[in-house]
């Protein structure tokens, strides 16, 4: 007998998502943690986000359906394969819901993005690590992992926290060796901004393959992270699954009429690539002029490492610029010590950065 109610097996051994919490304190705040759209929301998005505002009192589009057409049109989908979520994360956990329970197995890589292994575990099932090659994921190592317990394994393509990336060929050599029954979930949230002959973000594979689902996000390109707009594109079967599980209005009004709308601000997308392609090597170039060792990214975000030379310890470096406004990600959470985090912002932000990091090391 107990006092209290009693969860699920292994929900107590999960340690809370420490998301950014505001704050209370004055002046400029610099939000580089998070991995968000330097640029902010289309203009267009915004407008129709303002136009929603005086229908609030009705239920959204069951389905996404105009939604749904918009993504297909925009991408060259077939719109019978396309499932919306509140965000990306709705539909990882939902896919571990449907897929995987009591005495099952989910393979994730090593310096994978947190939610797999919480959600798998929220599901009953057990995550399994397969380890990196360096900080990049590894097509040997995760079939290495996988048994006749496995049913899902998830791969980030790009991957954060790391911004690095897996070829084409490695992704059909990985589905290629799985199982059938297993599904394979490629989480390409960063796919817009990679420019890489050799990459793809799965949408071609998860159209003719009968267990892969592909996973974006309106999230970062898009700019549209406080709005919880995702989307998956992949093999009848499992978004059928998808489609008969999630909420009948999972996704708000506003978010599906801001992501019509952000869809067709072509211009808007262009200027954010842009953007990200002039400053990602700007920015590593002045940080290793300051000693430090900016990782290699495909994507929006720069993974850190601090050489122990420098003298100064990650957490140091990041309450220093926290104290001066700029918040970052630690690392430690994904096991990586030595490392942190940081979104690419707007010229300013980039700037502010660069010289809050200079005056830390003694270069100011």
């Amino acid at each position: 007998m107990t006092d209290a109610p009693i969860p699920q097996p292994g929900i107590l051994e999960l340690t809370p998502y420490k998301a950014f919490a505001k704050p209370k304190r004055p002046g400029r705040l610099i939000r580089l943690m998070a991995n968000e759209g330097a640029l902010g929301p289309s203009p267009k998005a915004i407008e129709a986000y303002k136009a929603a505002a005086g229908e609030i009192h009705r239920y959204p589009e069951s389905g996404s359906g105009t939604l749904v057409s918009a993504i297909a049109k925009h991408h060259g989908l077939k719109a019978d394969q396309l499932v919306i979520g509140n965000g990306s994360d709705e539909l990882i956990e939902l896919l571990c819901h449907c897929f995987a329970g009591p005495g099952d197995e989910v393979v994730y890589t090593q310096y994978g993005f947190v939610m797999y292994p919480t959600c798998a575990r929220a599901s009953g099932a057990t995550p399994i690590s397969a380890p990196d090659d360096g900080i990049t994921a590894s097509v040997d190592a995760i079939l290495a992992r996988v048994t006749p317990k496995t049913k899902i394994v998830f791969l980030a393509n790009p991957n954060n926290p790391t911004g690095t990336y897996l070829a084409r060929s490695e992704v059909e050599r990985l589905w290629t060796a799985l199982p059938r029954h297993v599904v394979l979930v490629l989480d390409a949230a960063y796919a817009e901004y990679v420019e890489r002959n050799d990459y793809s973000s799965g949408a071609d594979l998860a159209e003719r393959a009968p267990n892969v689902i592909m996973l974006r996000t309106f999230s970062k390109m898009y700019g549209l992270a406080g709005l919880r707009l995702g989307w998956g594109y992949g093999a009848p079967a499992v978004v059928d699954v998808l489609n008969r599980v999630h909420g009948v209005f999972n996704v708000n009004a506003a978010a599906q009429a801001a992501g019509v709308a952000a869809l067709e601000d072509v211009p808007f997308q262009d200027r954010s690539k842009t953007h990200n392609r002039i400053w990602v090597p700007r920015v590593q170039e002045k940080l290793k002029a300051l000693g430090l060792e900016p990782q290699q990214t495909v994507a929006n975000f720069m993974l850190v490492k601090v050489p122990a030379k420098l003298g100064k310890t990650p957490d140091e470096i990041l309450a220093f610029c926290a104290e001066r406004g700029i918040f970052m990600r630690e690392m430690k959470t994904y096991g990586m010590t030595g490392y942190f985090r940081f979104s690419i912002g707007t010229e300013e932000e980039n700037q502010a950065l660069v010289d809050t990091l200079a005056e830390c090391l003694g270069h100011g």
